[in-house]
């Protein structure tokens, strides 16, 4: 027996009314979403960079460090959410940890990769010049590594907008209330609601990264 079949079976039209009754509730949903992404994602951004620096500079890390995010990316959500419940609660910081936990991968990758693919030459001619150190990375190494940067916290932000859905299972989650509400209620509208404004979510966060990223890299538009 599936537990889908109560589901299949009710009406598959949208009820606009519950919609337009549950406006509030929906955007507090919705709100959470976007919080229980940001952080994730912000502070993936902050270890993955602080690990890429070492491994940049100490290159005998990086198989280490990539292993190490490899193998944490292997651990299925669901099994990493419950097992925080016992350290965090039904607090966010349950799904905002293993959230974040899983853009360490994508996130240190393109974070070693951008700044390893900035130009020998360029390195050298911006040391010649008296840019060294700190300065040289901010001013010369970051910018032409934003592109590549850009591209992995793009991945990171559209992957973490499908996995916060799974921690309403924990209590947060967003969006995913929308799912489990529909699903054991046998109601289509809320999982409807929930899956546009889910993909609404991704595609217009992906383009304002786009944006943003050209808007901060002109030159790679010629």
């Amino acid at each position: 027996m599936s537990l889908a079949l109560p589901l299949a079976q009710t009406r598959l039209a949208v009820d606009w009314a519950w919609i337009e009754r549950n406006a509030g509730y929906i955007q507090d949903q919705f709100r959470e979403h976007v919080l229980l992404t940001v952080l994730p994602v912000t502070f993936g951004f902050i270890i993955a960079a602080v690990l890429g620096f070492f491994a940049v500079r100490w290159p005998g890390l990086y198989t280490p460090l990539l292993t190490l995010t490899g193998i944490l990316f292997t651990i299925p959500s669901l099994a990493l959410f419950v097992l925080l419940i016992a350290f965090t609660g039904l607090s966010i910081w349950t799904a905002v940890i293993p959230l974040t936990v899983y853009t360490l991968l994508i996130l240190l990758r393109n974070v070693v990769e951008g700044f390893r693919g900035v130009p020998r030459d360029v390195r050298d001619a911006a040391t010649a010049m008296g840019y060294s150190g700190a300065k040289r990375i901010l001013t010369v190494d970051l910018p032409l590594a934003l592109p590549v940067l850009f591209a992995g916290i793009r991945i990171a932000t559209v992957t973490t907008i499908g996995l916060v859905s799974v921690s309403s299972l924990v209590g947060q989650g967003g969006l995913g209330q929308l799912f489990l509400d529909g699903f054991y209620r046998s109601f289509p509208t809320p999982l409807y609601v929930g899956l546009a404004l889910s993909v609404v979510f991704a595609v217009t966060a992906d383009l304002l990264l786009l944006w943003l990223q050209r808007a901060l890299t002109p030159w790679t538009r010629r």
